[in-house]
């Protein structure tokens, strides 16, 4: 072999010198703060919420047309285009919305917590205010999921964008043929997250989000959910770090035996109230944002319990089919460790 040239000399001992570190890892406070800017994501439900994606309902909700009556459903929609439908019976103004999604917000704002407002909407997809479903926040970044039926489908490149705007990593955007949706997402504790499978959420969508939690050392337990059941927090939602909410009728014995293993007090809605009890927000570790006049039951179990609670209406919202929880995807908790 020949001598090597001084170029290459100066080259090696330059990459020796300046050579790569794997370690500390991308997650770590030092890396975030370094090179991302502060401590961004999530790995737990509780901690105290720094910052959260929401979207103010606004032109989109033009889409909604009251004369495309579902007379079967009580409820309104295109089947044919599939382009929209609305749950409710009754189609409220958008100045109504408005006013309750401001009171959200402003709620919010009182307990600490950054709103952050996506930077547009797609056009005509109304579900947008229901930012939960494209988002998924994790240690050290965001999830931006595919969401499953062509209603909603579009509404993951705004959220992108806006993510982007803030300097917030990606850390995985799911593609090929899988489907996740943010609300059935739930943080159980550090280290521990669920995943409820459903008409929404496939295998493959499951695992590319389980690819990411396995990186940083994060187990991912699979929930099939019942019937046409969308998301995991229609059922459980953690309120503390050792609570959650749940209807116990709706998820499988083996998982509420699972929570009981865990440590996990479980808190059962009402059978006297909505399914929507369930849909509420904490916002650090025993308080929590919900609709108590709606779950009033609910609300007097919770509040027996130590729970503390901040009165939101949001009944006119709920309406298109999504609660508060729904409404809110949290992009900065406080760790619980």
């Amino acid at each position: 072999m020949g001598a090597v040239s001084e170029f290459e000399y100066r080259y090696n001992m330059t990459m020796k010198i300046f050579h790569s570190h794997a370690e500390p890892a991308f997650e770590t406070p030092q890396q975030q703060e370094t090179v991302w800017g502060q401590q961004w994501g999530c790995d737990n439900d509780v901690g105290q919420l720094r910052k959260v994606l929401m979207h103010r309902p606004g032109e989109e909700m033009n889409i909604i047309d009251p004369s495309k009556r579902i007379e079967e459903l009580g409820s309104y929609g295109d089947v044919e285009g599939q382009t929209w439908y609305w749950r409710g019976d009754v189609i409220p103004s958008l100045a109504e919305q408005q006013a309750q999604h401001d009171a959200l917000a402003d709620t919010l704002r009182k307990e600490g917590v950054e709103v952050v407002y996506l930077k547009r909407c797609a056009p005509g997809r109304h579900k947008s205010i229901y930012t939960r479903d494209s988002v998924i926040g994790v240690k050290g970044g965001a999830i931006v999921t595919r969401l499953g039926p062509i209603v909603r489908r579009g509404e993951e490149a705004p959220a992108t964008e806006t993510l982007a705007s803030i300097g917030m990593p990606i850390l995985r955007t799911v593609h090929g043929t899988g489907l996740m949706e943010g609300g059935s997402f739930a943080w159980l504790k550090p280290g521990l997250a669920a995943v409820g499978r459903s008409n929404r959420v496939n295998e493959e969508g499951t695992r590319q989000v389980e690819e990411v939690l396995k990186a940083q050392g994060c187990e991912l337990l699979r929930v099939d959910l019942t019937g046409y059941r969308l998301h995991i927090d229609g059922n459980l939602v953690m309120i503390d770090v050792d609570t959650a909410i749940i209807n116990p009728t709706q998820l499988p014995f083996w998982f509420l035996e699972k929570l009981k293993e865990l440590g996990i007090r479980t808190i059962e809605v009402s059978p006297d109230d909505p399914s929507g009890a369930v849909n509420c927000i904490a916002v650090r570790p025993g308080r929590v944002v919900m609709e108590a006049n709606l779950s009033p039951r609910t609300a007097d179990k919770l509040d027996r319990l130590g729970i503390e609670i901040v009165d939101v209406k949001y009944d006119k919202i709920w309406l298109g089919g999504g609660g508060i929880h729904c409404s809110t995807s949290p992009l900065v908790r406080d760790s619980i460790g």
